[in-house]
């Protein structure tokens, strides 16, 4: 998922005349859309919000309708309910957790040079009013609005026993997950790069999460992508799926 480019000076323009701008990043079949501040931390000292899983028009009003309260001089706070934002719906803010920046908060980490600034995750609720932790919540949406303050060790988009393949090095040997493929179909694959057709095998998702913690960094690969690393702690290189194992 790509950020807008957005040029350093324009940022800071926006920020000058209006007190904030909005980063749109649009969704895609397998990822959900969101939209965050920039500026309020800087212009007003407030944290700034961002906004999951709701359509692009919908996320850009509701963050400006945000930043009027703020600008207004109202302290947006988490785990307070607020009824002035969705129309007779409740709303809940959270406490992002920094964990989290890189993952969505890219142009804002980019205008600030550090990860150093606050942020809330506004939450919306089902149609009946329900939110995500709460019981009866509605089980089509459980995945469109990942809650930024929690799940740290595991941010993946789909169930922690969602089925997926790797190798019998990595379950028997302990090698090192080197390669990790989204395919078009949804399926994961995490790879040793040693393995032969009879090596694949089949765990839960959770499994090699609580293994390898920085398996999470490539949450976010799209259908169709998959990413590479030389060893654990190497930056992941990203790109569409060449070829099928």
């Amino acid at each position: 998922m790509e950020h807008n480019c957005r040029d350093y000076e324009k940022t800071k323009s926006d920020i000058e005349n209006y007190g904030l701008t909005v980063i749109i990043v649009r969704g895609t079949d397998y990822l959900p859309s969101f939209a965050y501040s920039i500026g309020l931390w800087q212009k007003f000292k407030h944290p700034e919000v961002i906004c999951i899983g709701l359509n692009t028009k919908t996320l850009h009003t509701i963050i400006n309708d945000v930043a009027d309260l703020v600008k207004d001089g109202e302290l947006i706070v988490a785990a307070v309910d607020y009824e002035n934002i969705f129309d007779k719906l409740r709303a809940r803010f959270l406490d992002v957790n920094q964990g989290n920046f890189s993952g969505y908060f890219g142009t804002a980490i980019d205008f600030y040079n550090s990860f150093q600034f606050p942020a809330l995750q506004l939450v919306w609720p089902d149609k009946h009013n329900i939110l995500p932790w709460e019981e009866d919540f509605e089980e089509d949406l459980v995945f469109c609005q990942p809650l930024l303050d929690r799940n740290m060790k595991f941010k993946f988009m789909e169930a922690k026993n969602l089925g997926c393949f790797t190798t019998r090095q990595w379950l028997e040997l302990n090698s090192s997950i080197l390669r990790v493929i989204h395919d078009t179909n949804g399926d994961w694959q995490f790879l040793t790069g040693d393995q032969l057709q009879e090596d694949a095998r089949l765990v839960a998702l959770e499994q090699l999460t609580l293994r390898d913690l920085r398996l999470n960094e490539v949450f976010d690969l799209d259908y169709g992508e998959e990413a590479h690393r030389e060893f654990i702690g190497d930056p992941w290189t990203r790109r569409k799926v060449v070829d099928q194992e």
